[in-house]
Order: C-alpha cells, then structure tokens, then sequence
C-alpha cells in the first residue's frame, strides 16, 4: 500500500478539490497521483512493426511511440529466426489495442516498455515461442531467464539451431566488418 501525504501552503488553497499554481487551478488528486502517472501505462494501437522487438504505438491522442519491448532481443531480420519473431509480432498485436509499462527510454530515442494485450505479456511470449533471448544487460528478472531456459531446453524456435548467435554479438560482428 502507497500512501501519499501533500503539504499544502494555505495561499495555494482554492478549496478543498483545487489548488492554484502560476494562475493554473489544478485539481489535488491530479497532484497526488502525477507521480504513478509520469513514468506509468499508455493506451493505443500498434501500428508499424519494425521487427520482433520494436513497433510503432498509436496512442489514444493520435501521438505516434516508437517502442522498444522491454528485457528482451529478439533476432536481427536478417539472422535466423528473425522474420519469424516480426511475424509473431505482427500476428499477435499489429491493428490491436495494447497497454504499455514504460520503463525507460534507450539510447536511439525509443520507449522501453512492457507491453500488454490480452492478459498477455509480449516479452513473455516471445520468450516462450523461442522467439527471443532474455536480455539479461538490462533486465534480471528470473522469470525470463527461466524461460528461456524451457524454450532452450525444448529446442523451441531459434533453440532448435545448434549455436543460435545472439542479436547484440551479431550487431557487434557486422560493425567490426
């Protein structure tokens, strides 16, 4: 349980729903739960999908958000198993309603998040599709490495290859080419 407490200075007082800061009313529970709400959930509609880890978000204000899918890689289009995860993608979210959990923001501008339709979580599934690998630089959640671990052990998607590269070390080999 979160308990939020506000101090208020009596000349900011309207009344007791509102409050007034540089001749802007603003009502207090906005006040109160900004902070859930600044680094919170978004609503839209995807549209583009670049790739198994990164699409375009439409929100419900017509903002368009690159975003990236949060603790997780997905193969690179041109490795093994990378069409396969834009597919997945594409057939899971693409044209549908999602919600997404920001996280952060990368170093290329886009919006790390988790994202959600369906009761589903898209990190998940790739994870469990064997479309992906858990992303353990930026994330240590157990759960996705364990699996991964199942997705692996069952030889599903891209662990179905014998040495399956992951997408940071192909990125790093074709700079150095």
């Amino acid at each position: 349980m979160v308990a939020v407490v506000v101090v208020l200075h009596p000349q900011l007082l309207l009344n007791e729903n509102m409050i007034k800061i540089k001749d802007m009313e603003i009502p207090i529970i906005l006040l109160i739960l900004l902070p859930f709400v600044c680094h919170g959930q978004i609503a839209g509609t995807v549209g583009y999908v670049s790739d198994g880890d990164t699409f375009h978000l439409i929100t419900v204000d017509g903002e368009k958000i690159k975003v990236r899918v949060a603790d997780i890689d997905c193969p690179e289009r041109s490795q093994p198993f990378g069409f396969e995860a834009k597919e997945f993608v594409i057939d899971e979210i693409r044209d549908r309603k999602v919600t997404i959990e920001v996280k952060g923001t990368d170093r290329y501008g886009r919006t790390v998040a988790f994202v959600i339709y369906n009761g589903k979580n898209l990190s998940e599934q790739l994870l469990i599709n064997g479309l992906a690998w858990h992303y353990r630089k930026y994330s240590d959640l157990e759960s996705y490495a364990e699996l991964e671990a199942r997705a692996r052990a069952e030889k599903i998607g891209l662990w179905a290859d014998n040495k399956p590269i992951p997408p940071w070390e192909y990125r790093k080999s074709k700079k150095s080419h």
